[in-house]
């Protein structure tokens, strides 16, 4: 991670964030995504997951038992 010009690294508050699109939380760049933070969108694999079992279209509360 880079350093700044005191030779510290940065604090949490300082690095980019965005807003997971299924939670609508906030969340900050990881070392891990280093090298592909333009394409990441969710906060977590749970948030991803969750994303890929509603894509149908209709939820959970449309269908009838």
């Amino acid at each position: 991670m880079r350093r700044n010009a005191n030779g510290q690294k940065p604090t949490k508050s300082d690095l980019p964030h965005k807003t997971c699109l299924t939670c609508n939380r906030p969340f900050a760049w990881r070392r891990k995504w280093r090298n592909c933070w333009d394409d990441v969108k969710y906060c977590s694999a749970r948030c991803r997951d969750h994303r890929a079992k509603n894509k149908g279209g209709a939820s959970q509360s449309d269908t009838a038992p």
